[in-house]
Formats: structure tokens, C-alpha cells, sequence
């Protein structure tokens, strides 16, 4: 790609916002341009406008005059950092305007017409696009990523769909960053467990069988899967782990399921697109691992880790997949969904 294209972020001082300030610095395709917040933050330098939390505010972004989260000045491609409370009517105004609009805000991901991507597991979906913009009378369009405990848990998965996937059960450790800032109070998290999360596993359960679902023309039909979630935040600052018992409609011995591992690559991959990691999930040998200490900012937080695959003795084979939740659950995830479209031909 020899022009860079110029990019915005909705919602650019939040904590989301500030991983993607973060995530963007130096990207080949990409150029960040600008940035969109409330009307309180408007008219602000950047620096002005928010609490850095990840170390120094990057010098390419300081002294950008932060803008309303309105389309007049934006470029066309944005990547929403939206609070859930205001991303709806926010992006679907991008979006009838002529932007694309790569979402990280929860609140399209399960409409009918809307891709919910992990780009190596359903690039497909983005077929959905044209009808989107048809039914909606829209220039534009919206595309989201799954929620940060969905997208380790899918990972995981996706090499496993092969045998006919029937039931899973999914219990997730997931870390404070998580919950954003100023996130879990230290009184309640420390040296303990919260054994739930607002939402939490309803979205695990849905989102994870519209990923693995196949796209029938209009629509995506889910995965046909039992499934069931148990969400907890524990006392890591990042790096979701998930441990997952999961059924199979085949017969699959576990050198099979071990090397479906091993070969799993997809369409980033071959590609190379500039945050796709070499190889998207990682199997470790260890007895003890993955570990989010050791483990989660490897690839640069894009790939998942799995370990500890074993039979099952309630249903067929248990493992436990790690990913980075604000790198490949929230940032990073949005960007390489966009690489993908650029991909695609979708900004031409």
C-alpha cells in the first residue's frame, strides 16, 4: 500500500479510545488523523482533554484539537470507542453519511445485518455488508468485534469447528483492565474473585455461536450448539483466560484435535496484514501454561494461547485458551477488522 489512509476514533479519551491512540502508532496502513469525543472534551487540545493512563500520551496525537463526535470533519474510516450508552445513534450517523465504522461498542454486533468479525475465523460475514447499506439506505457502513472474553473463546474454537462442534461450557478469569478506568475498586478485587459481570454471559453465549455460524445470503445462521458461560474478574490487570469443556457431533482422537492446532491459519494470514500475527493460535506444551503474566502481550497481544488439552470425562476434550482482552479483545481486534476490509476493497 503506498498511501497511508487517514483514520478517526470515536470516543477517542476513553480508556478503549487511548488503546487505539496506542495500537495505531506507526501502523503502515494507517494514518490517525483524528478524534472525536464529547462536547465537554471539543475544541480541546488532546492533551487537554483526558487523563492519559498508558504511560505518555504519543507526541503524533497531543496536539490534535479534539472534535464532536459528529461525521462533518471526520475521515471515512473510524474505529468506534463509543460508551454503550451513546454508540447507537452515534455510529449509525457515521454510518448513513458514508463512513465505515468499525465498531468496538457492543451495541450492533447481534442485528441481523451487521458482521460481528474475528477475521480469521468468519471473513465471510462481511458479505452481509451490501444488505446492510440496502435495507438502511446507508453510504456507509458498521462492522463490529465480539466482546474481549468472546474473542479468546472463539479462538480457541475455530480450529475445532471441523469436528462438529455440539456443546460448550466456558468459565472465564478475567482481568481488571477489562472493566476500563477507574474499573473494579481495589477493596473488592484484591485477593479475590467476583463471580460476575454485568451482561457478561449472555453476550459470551450468543456471540460466540454468531462467529461460528455460517453466512446464509442475508443473514448468518448460528452455530447449532449448546452453550454456556460463567464469567468472573480476577485480580489480573490483563489477559482474559477461559477455560473451556467443549462436544463434538464426530469422532475425533486427540492427536487430531492436538494438530488442529498446529495447521490453523486463515485468510490474515496469507495475506499478511500488518497486525494479522504469523501464527493466530498458539499451543503450549507446558503443564502450566498459558498465563497471562507470561503470556498475553506475546505477538504483540493478537494471538491466542492455548493449553492444557485433555479429554474431557463430561463431554469430549477440555483446554484453556488465553488472549490479550484490551490488544486482541478490543483494539488491536478492531484495526486487523479493518485491514481485512481494506483488504476486501471495502474503502475503495
Amino acid at each position: 500500500m503506498q498511501t497511508r489512509i487517514e483514520v478517526g476514533i470515536l470516543g477517542a479519551t476513553g480508556m478503549v479510545g487511548q488503546h487505539f491512540i496506542k495500537f495505531l502508532q506507526g501502523h503502515p496502513w494507517f494514518d490517525l488523523k483524528w478524534l472525536g469525543a464529547s462536547d465537554r472534551s471539543a475544541g480541546k487540545k488532546y492533551r487537554d482533554a483526558m487523563t492519559w493512563h498508558l504511560g505518555v500520551v504519543p507526541e503524533s496525537v497531543a496536539d490534535i484539537v479534539v472534535d464532536e463526535c459528529k461525521p462533518d470533519h471526520a475521515p471515512q474510516l473510524v474505529f468506534s470507542a463509543m460508551d454503550a450508552s451513546v454508540a447507537t445513534d452515534i455510529e449509525r450517523a457515521f454510518a448513513a453519511a458514508g463512513h465505515v465504522v468499525v465498531s468496538n461498542s457492543r451495541n450492533h454486533r447481534m442485528e441481523r445485518d451487521v458482521p460481528l468479525l474475528v477475521p480469521e475465523i468468519n471473513p465471510d460475514h462481511l458479505k452481509l455488508v451490501p444488505g446492510q447499506q440496502r435495507a438502511r439506505g446507508w453510504k456507509g457502513q458498521i462492522v463490529t468485534n465480539p466482546n474481549c472474553s468472546t474473542v479468546a473463546l472463539t479462538m480457541g474454537l475455530a480450529p475445532l469447528k471441523q469436528f462438529g462442534i455440539t456443546k460448550i461450557v466456558a468459565t472465564t478469569l478475567q482481568a481488571i483492565s477489562g472493566a476500563g478506568y477507574p474499573g473494579v475498586a481495589s477493596m473488592d478485587i484484591t485477593g479475590n474473585v467476583i463471580p460476575f459481570i454485568g451482561g457478561e454471559e449472555e453476550k459470551m453465549e450468543q456471540e460466540t455461536q454468531k462467529i461460528l455460524g455460517e453466512f446464509r445470503g442475508d443473514h448468518v445462521e448460528p452455530l447449532p450448539a449448546a452453550m454456556s458461560a460463567h464469567c468472573n474478574r480476577v485480580p489480573v490487570v490483563d489477559g482474559h483466560t477461559v477455560t473451556v469443556s467443549v462436544a463434538f457431533s464426530s469422532k475425533a482422537e486427540l492427536a487430531d484435535v492436538r494438530r488442529a492446532y498446529d495447521v490453523y491459519t486463515s485468510v490474515p494470514q496469507a495475506r499478511k496484514l500488518p497486525s494479522a500475527p504469523p501464527r493466530p493460535v498458539i499451543y503450549m506444551e507446558e503443564q502450566n501454561r498459558p498465563q497471562p503474566r507470561k503470556d498475553a502481550e506475546r505477538e504483540r497481544g493478537m494471538a491466542a494461547f492455548v493449553g492444557r488439552l485433555r479429554p474431557c470425562p463430561v463431554l469430549d476434550y477440555k483446554f484453556v485458551v488465553l488472549s490479550h482482552n484490551t490488544v486482541r479483545g478490543a483494539a488491536g481486534a478492531a484495526v486487523l477488522n479493518a485491514e481485512l476490509m481494506v483488504s476486501e476493497g471495502m474503502l475503495d
